[in-house]
């Protein structure tokens, strides 16, 4: 049985001449189940696509579902495969007008295979994408610009300091301003 798909989107895709276009590929208009375009002020994020799930819920094992494009099936590429998926996982078929596409005809379920692998490597990617960007940290990362000298110079300074050298000596044997040198050993000294 031929089950008809159609879902709107606010300002473009209304739902009439998808269901036009759906009965004149031979789809029973009772048959034909539809969602409305998502109510922008709604609160949930992804609001429920009733028509779909009733569709779903209604398709056996050897139905096919038809839309006017394989973009209806879902607000999304991952959605939209996520469908595919589902119809193929059942047993439902699925055919696009605008694209040609039956999942009845073995070029047509390679390609829809082909796409569907293609989604799954680009999130693949995206998820190593996400994870190389974020910055490694470790117990011993600092935030913001290097320190000038390390623990060892700031120790050799204290001994200089303490030996009665003048900060600006210290600070050209150090190869540092003598500001530098003068916020180094006042964190050293509020550290401990």
């Amino acid at each position: 049985m031929a089950l008809g798909y159609a879902r709107e989107t606010a300002g473009m895709h209304p739902l009439s001449p998808q269901i036009d276009a759906l009965t004149g590929a031979g789809v029973d208009p009772a048959r034909i189940y539809t969602d409305a375009a998502d109510n922008p002020e709604s609160v949930s994020s992804t609001p429920p696509r009733q028509g779909l799930t009733a569709l779903l819920d209604y398709a056996r094992p050897g139905d096919t579902t038809v839309v006017v494009g394989i973009d209806r099936l879902g607000r999304n590429a991952p959605e939209v495969l996520a469908t595919a998926r589902e119809l193929s996982g059942r047993r439902i078929g699925l055919r696009s007008l605008r694209e040609g596409l039956d999942t009845d005809d073995p070029a047509g379920a390679m390609i829809v295979g082909v796409l569907a692998s293609l989604a799954e490597l680009d999130a693949e990617i995206e998820g190593q994408r996400r994870s190389t960007a974020r910055p490694r940290t470790d117990s011993t990362s600092t935030v913001g610009r290097p320190r000038a000298l390390d623990d060892d110079q700031i120790d050799v300074a204290e001994r200089m300091r303490a030996a009665g050298q003048p900060v600006p000596s210290i600070a050209a044997a150090l190869g540092v301003s003598r500001a530098t040198l003068y916020r180094t050993l006042a964190e050293r000294r509020s550290v401990r």
